[in-house]
């Protein structure tokens, strides 16, 4: 018993010793008490070596999580078992959290760079004056293809896709409000449709397309179409990005039925605990040069107007991904739906999956 006592008591003062050299590095990194920033975002969507920079720049340690759905985040901020400092939601999730009371308002005096994001991606339906929000990216949910796969044949829309040509062509980002939406436009109706019989055509549709889809998937899409193993993908603008750039075969379209046009931007939660840190993390990435390098890292369209003029013009010049107006005037936000409304969604959705098997 005494050994055993002698052992515990050598185990508790090396753990102790450990913990006090921890606390002297991070000391010496300017990283003790709460000089700490946790930080909930997308996977890869983030330079890190922005995040060592901000480090060095402020002596703040960056504690950073990812999630893969909007829904996967919001519960865990809900849940409040770790104190994010700063989360990057979509729009139509941003109009939930702020309904549930789960947001701090920003204080635009602290976000100097503010006047960095171009007018056009500021006071938006979900966030008025951007009291709860600050722009991070924009794209469009649209086609990838290969028309070399396809003996040259062009895609321009949604229902090009139902082409019996098509068998076990396709690869679907796994999302109830993109491939439900992919549908409802199809039809002519809006994104952000309630009609429950619209709905259910919208998904009798969808069952329609089963021989066309070779899998629903997640981010491994990107890696898919780069590797030719189905012609074409339906999948977020800046996922295309990337697959075209591995791949040059590959075009990239917003379709002319319409899209949607997504948001994701920074938010404080209410549960956050550095809350001054936050800030000056939101600040950083608005100057205009980190938000240069991070859209060349992410691929996806900046709002960030200052930001232009470091990028090259292949980039902000490419009219698939920095649309004109007469391509916006055909897309749509996406809108909080509702408790109902999405679980009906995401039923519908399940129940297209659940047929293809």
């Amino acid at each position: 018993m005494k050994g055993l006592i002698r052992g515990l008591a050598a185990a508790l003062i090396l753990s102790a010793v450990l913990m006090l050299v921890v606390h002297q590095v991070n000391s010496s990194r300017g990283y003790a008490g709460g000089n700490t920033l946790t930080v909930y975002n997308w996977g890869d969507y983030i330079d890190a070596d922005l995040i060592d920079k901000f480090e060095k720049e402020t002596g703040i340690k960056v504690i950073y999580e990812t999630f893969d759905s909007n829904e996967a985040m919001m519960t865990k901020i809900e849940q409040g078992g770790t104190n994010y400092d700063v989360a990057i939601p979509s729009e139509y999730m941003i109009d939930k959290m702020k309904e549930e009371d789960l947001l701090l308002p920003i204080d635009h005096s602290k976000i100097p760079n503010l006047k960095n994001i171009d007018d056009r991606y500021l006071n938006l339906s979900f966030d008025p004056e951007n009291k709860y929000s600050i722009p991070y990216f924009w794209g469009t949910v649209g086609i990838v293809y290969n028309p070399k796969m396809l003996g040259g044949k062009k895609i321009t829309s949604w229902n090009d896709l139902w082409d019996s040509d098509l068998k076990n062509q396709i690869m679907l980002i796994d999302g109830a409000r993109e491939i439900m939406g992919m549908s409802l436009n199809s039809l002519h109706y809006s994104l952000n449709d309630k009609d429950h019989d619209h709905l259910r055509e919208a998904k009798e549709k969808l069952d329609t397309l089963t021989p066309n889809v070779k899998a629903i998937v997640g981010d491994e899409i990107r890696m898919l179409i780069e590797n030719e193993e189905a012609a074409i993908g339906v999948l977020w603008s800046g996922m295309a990005a990337e697959v075209m750039w591995e791949n040059e075969d590959v075009e990239y379209v917003v379709p002319e039925e319409g899209s949607n046009l997504w948001f994701d931007n920074m938010v404080i939660p209410k549960t956050a605990k550095n809350i001054d840190g936050a800030h000056k993390f939101i600040n950083f990435m608005l100057d205009a040069k980190n938000a240069a390098q991070n859209t060349e890292y992410v691929g996806y369209s900046t709002p960030n107007k200052a930001a232009m003029k470091y990028l090259p013009e292949e980039i902000i010049g490419d009219k698939r991904f920095y649309l004109d107006e007469d391509m916006t005037s055909k897309l749509e936000v996406y809108e909080n739906l509702g408790q109902r409304s999405l679980a009906e969604y995401n039923d519908l959705f399940l129940e297209f999956k659940m047929h293809r098997k």
